[in-house]
């Protein structure tokens, strides 16, 4: 991440904008020089952190080192980012007032504009200033990484390809007892197998009913028993009592009077609980006495202690490691698809069969390296995976990380970057393509430097993490067959928060403090808060991190009705922020002095309106407001977010039309309201002819307008 951040900050002080703000800091700086002087420093750090990345795995020192030069590359990062704001905010103004009559505006409002001319003034000096110190800083990073044994190198270049096509996969259906779980380490295929099991077409014609359900860490009986519920057919979940959801599941299958008893077939995958009374609050057993004979629960779990509260450690199948033998067959399928020509040199042979040695039989780690030699064409670069130092490093939660590690240090640095965001979502979460995408953009991974649409960098990166095998399950458009959706391997997920655990916290709200499930410091940047009660936003989150320098705020799975001012407030680098699927019905107006924000998502909340304030966020680049279903309007000066790229409002029902505002977005790309929001010729209201003028990318939205 250090790498990526650095990179980025040099991008920043070579392009154009900072090229016309050298009024902007006189008073304190000799712009062009200590810029110049900056920007050579940074290339100077640049051209080793490839090296101190891959040392800081195993190097506390290193590690620490990185850590400061992060620290003061976010720090630098929110000081252009404020610089570029301010320059922003006047270029709009100059926009706002052409054709009006300025001296008429200058003679009535000489007062504040003195005032304002004070503030702004006071601003750049505070901006050249912080510029000025975090120079100093940086030139002393500079030289205390001399005594490292740094090697100067670059990193890895972008990889262009296409995707291959998915392969398919037949199996047959061992029988089994009422209960058994497959039990294995990360990465050995266990949901794999689950899922052959679950879609074979012997067990869709034995079983009646089939219901799949991630389970994970931490064990929430609720949510697995609505899942339950909803998989096994369920309409409607009514309640948030566990007995009223609980005899729902067994109305579902218990026999009617016309109808004859129901098998069911039911997958717990990712069980990580040793709690005998969490898992008898489930009352499986219950459930499973409902069900016809020939009713079975599989589980996979890496812990055998799981097989003992089930009360089938005799019916337990254990996974074991690939054979030599099928080990290369798999990473043959993988690293030579479409390479034929390639497979049968002996060259290549020989080292395929030492690396396959060192995955040591998983399969994940087999399909991975496979992906990753796949786009590598000579056998020189063949034999620098097999040489890596990376395969020496013994410092790390599990062994698949060592040859994770190779793939991962391969990628480019705005697809390192992506990946290691995917930290900051829950396990076995469904990532939306588009989405996911939007938060690469709001942090600035995206098009650093380049002359193409963000989005568009962002669907390649996406599909590179595709063809890497980073991601996995994915969900296709019925029609176009596009990836709309994915997820993210367990063991895959772990390592991305391995990576991040100075600057990713997870944590469940249960409870006056909370729970971590991953250590807290005041370098968290990233934090994820889960399964929050019905209630204000805790207020707890303040002692966990450092609310001043966090740049993405999320909730998931929470019933949270209001946040906070203060907490608001607080939040002054925030980039992301993401309550969406809550209760909340008002926000405070505080929320526009979050200026550095890019990404806000309240879909699905029951406000009515949204407080002016949002349209101070300068920078927001996207608006989701999906699921608003008593959302009535949206604020006139919609106009002043200039930056504003993507504005969802689909199924926003009480949202009778768009503001006239709308029309002055320029950068618009995404205006996606559905059948349920509509143009008008309300005088306050966007038309259908304001959406032609703005962006051809709109004529197709005609057809929701009227």
């Amino acid at each position: 991440m250090a790498e990526a951040l650095v990179n980025l900050l040099v991008e920043q002080l070579g392009s154009v904008v900072y090229h016309h703000t050298s009024e902007w800091v006189t008073l304190v700086l000799n712009t062009k020089k200590d810029v110049d002087k900056f920007r050579s420093t940074l290339k100077l750090i640049q051209n080793v952190l490839h090296d101190a990345e891959k040392k800081q795995v195993e190097d506390s020192a290193v590690r620490d080192r990185l850590d400061k030069l992060k620290d003061a590359s976010y720090k630098m990062d929110d000081v252009l980012d404020a610089w570029n704001t301010e320059i922003g905010k006047r270029e709009a103004e100059k926009q706002e007032t052409q054709g009006s009559d300025a001296e008429v505006r200058f003679s009535f409002r000489s007062n504040c504009f003195c005032l304002a001319r004070l503030n702004e003034v006071t601003r750049r000096y505070k901006i050249g200033r912080a510029i000025k110190d975090l120079n100093a800083e940086f030139t002393k990073i500079d030289v205390d990484k001399n005594q490292f044994s740094f090697q100067s190198t670059m990193h890895a270049a972008a990889v262009n390809v296409e995707q291959p096509n998915p392969r398919s996969f037949t199996s047959s259906f061992a029988k089994g007892r009422e209960a058994r779980p497959c039990q294995g380490m990360g990465g050995l295929g266990k949901t794999t197998f689950a899922q052959l099991v679950f879609n074979d077409a012997q067990v869709q014609a034995h079983f009646d009913l089939k219901a799949w359900v991630c389970v994970s860490d931490p064990f929430d009986v609720i949510k697995i028993a609505k899942a339950i519920f909803r998989q096994l057919g369920g309409s409607r979940v009514t309640s948030d009592e566990l007995q009223t959801i609980l005899d729902d599941i067994q109305n579902l299958v218990k026999k009617k009077e016309d109808e004859k008893e129901k098998k069911i077939l039911l997958v717990l995958d990712d069980v990580w609980t040793e709690d005998d009374r969490e898992w008898d609050s489930l009352k499986l057993q219950v459930l499973m006495q409902s069900c016809a004979k020939g009713s079975r629960v599989l589980v996979t779990t890496r812990k055998q202690e799981v097989a003992r509260i089930m009360k089938a450690t005799s019916d337990m199948i254990i996974l074991e490691k690939l054979s030599p033998e099928d080990s290369l067959k798999l990473f043959y399928n993988v690293a030579f698809f479409d390479r034929e020509q390639d497979k049968s040199n002996e060259g290549f042979g020989n080292i395929a069969e030492k690396i396959v040695r060192k995955c040591d039989g998983l399969p994940l780690v087999l399909k991975t390296l496979g992906s990753l030699l796949l786009y590598k064409q000579t056998i020189g670069e063949w034999e620098e995976v097999l040489n890596s130092e990376i395969w020496k490093v013994k410092v790390v939660q599990e062994e698949v990380f060592r040859p994770l590690l190779l793939s991962y240090y391969d990628l480019a640095l705005e697809i390192k970057s992506c990946l290691l965001y995917c930290a900051t979502y829950p396990k076995d979460f469904e990532f939306n393509k588009e989405i996911l995408i939007e938060q690469w953009m709001s942090q600035g991974y995206l098009n650093v430097g380049g002359n193409k649409e963000e989005a568009t960098q962002g669907r390649e990166v996406f599909t590179k993490l595709v063809m890497r095998c980073f991601f996995q399950d994915f969900m296709q458009d019925a029609l176009t067959k596009e990836i709309i959706g994915c997820k993210m391997h367990d063991t895959m997920h772990d390592f991305v928060q391995y990576l991040t655990q100075n600057e990713c916290l997870t944590m469940e709200a249960t409870g006056p403090h909370g729970t971590e499930t991953s250590s807290a410091n005041d370098r968290v940047r990233h934090l994820t808060l889960m399964s929050a009660p019905e209630g204000p936003f805790p207020s707890f989150i303040s002692n966990l991190a450092n609310s001043e320098i966090l740049r993405t705020l999320a909730t998931f799975g929470s019933r949270i009705t209001a946040i906070d001012s203060d907490l608001i407030s607080q939040l002054k680098c925030l980039r992301t922020l993401n309550l969406s699927r809550n209760k909340i019905r008002q926000l405070p107006e505080e929320i526009g002095d979050l200026t550095h924000l890019r990404y806000l998502d309240l879909s699905g909340n029951g406000m009515t309106r949204l407080p002016d304030g949002v349209c101070n966020l300068y920078n927001l680049q996207t608006l989701r407001l999906d699921y608003c279903h008593v959302l009535r309007e949206l604020p006139d000066n919609m106009g002043k977010l200039i930056n504003l790229k993507h504005l969802h409002v689909g199924d926003c029902y009480s949202l009778d039309y768009l503001p006239k505002g709308i029309r002055r977005i320029r950068n618009l790309r995404t205006l996606d309201g559905g059948t349920s929001v509509y143009c008008s010729e309300d005088a306050k209201a966007l038309t259908f002819e304001d959406l032609r003028m703005m962006n051809p990318y709109f004529m197709g939205w005609g057809k929701c307008c009227k």
